[in-house]
Order: C-alpha cells, then structure tokens, then sequence
C-alpha cells in the first residue's frame, strides 16, 4: 500500500517521535510535548473503555506515568508513536477496569462529545487523522469477522472473552481470530 501522508502529517509525526525518543532520556520539556500533542487523544481512548470522565483522568494519569518509565524502550522502527502510546492507554484502561470487575461501559457517542475537549492544534489534528486513516484504511483490508472483533477490542476495551461471548465462539477461536487479523494490521501498517 502506499503512504498517503502529506509533508504536514509527516513532520508532526517526526516531531512525536523525536519528543517520545527525548522523553526515553528523561527530557522533561519533550514529555511536555508528547502529552500536549496525545492527551487528547489518549483521554478519548480511556473514556471509552473507563466510562466516566473522573476514571479515565486518573487512567490517563498513570498511561502518563507509564510512558515517562518505558519511553527509553520506544523503537520508532517497530510502531508508530501514536500506535504505541494507544496501546499502553488501552492497556491501562483495561487493567483499571478489570481490576475493579467493571463490565464493558455504555457511553453514547453524543455523551463522549461532551465529555472530551474539543480542541486540539493543528498538527494533532493532522497526526492523529492520518493515523486513524491509516489504521482504517489497513482495517478495510481483513475480514468480516477479524476486523470486528479487533475493532469491539480495541474501540470498546473487551476482553478476549467478551468478545467470544458476544460473537458465541469458542475463546481459542476468538483468541486466533484476533492474533491472525492483528498480524495483517501489523503488515498492512508497516506497508504504510
């Protein structure tokens, strides 16, 4: 597949990965700098999954923490940088609500839209779009089955066994279906 980032785009996702890679060395005005250019983005993602706005700041607190710890292990040649912060807010989000035998939460989107702070500059708006295109462009390509299930997984925070529940399939079927459709993402974005 071929890229379709414009030089805008590329230059906001080059000055992520250069804060991300400065925040690995504890540069504290480059962490400024990546949770100005995610916060956004990774508070929506863990409003999501959280439910309540008071759950995702604290959620969102510790994704921050996590990031300052591990930011020295971030390789920009094996993900994207908003890939990479995205999974470790999911993962936050979830360990949160697992931890508290949350199930999934029912926010609407018109409530979501109340929730989350509309504005965002220019070069989030642009970094983020392009990844999401990105993302759904490589999402189009999978099947039916694999691209819903990874879509209720990471979109909505379930677990593999939610997801077996709700498509009423075996958990090592859901389990494969999610690992083999991940893998084609994997491929298709690193095409990109």
């Amino acid at each position: 597949m071929t890229s379709e980032q414009g030089p805008a785009t590329k230059d906001a996702r080059q000055r992520l990965v250069e804060a991300l890679v400065a925040t690995g060395e504890e540069d504290r005005a480059a962490f400024a700098s990546v949770y100005r250019l995610t916060s956004s983005k990774l508070f929506g993602i863990c409003l999501r999954i959280c439910g309540t706005r008071q759950a995702a700041e604290d959620v969102l607190q510790d994704v921050y923490v996590t990031i300052w710890k591990r930011a020295g292990g971030y390789d920009p040649g094996r993900s994207s940088p908003i890939t990479w912060l995205a999974t470790i807010a999911r993962n936050r989000a979830i360990d949160w609500r697992r931890s508290r035998g949350n199930a999934a939460p029912e926010v609407s989107p018109d409530g979501m839209a109340e929730i989350v702070d509309p504005t965002a500059s220019a070069s989030d708006v642009m970094l983020l779009d392009e990844a999401d295109r990105q993302l759904h462009r490589c999402l189009d390509t999978l099947d039916g089955d694999q691209r819903e299930a990874i879509r209720t997984a990471f979109f909505d925070g379930l677990t593999y066994a939610e997801l077996a529940t709700r498509a009423d399939v075996p958990l090592g079927t859901m389990k494969s279906r999610v690992r083999r459709g991940l893998a084609r993402l994997r491929e298709c974005l690193g095409d990109e």
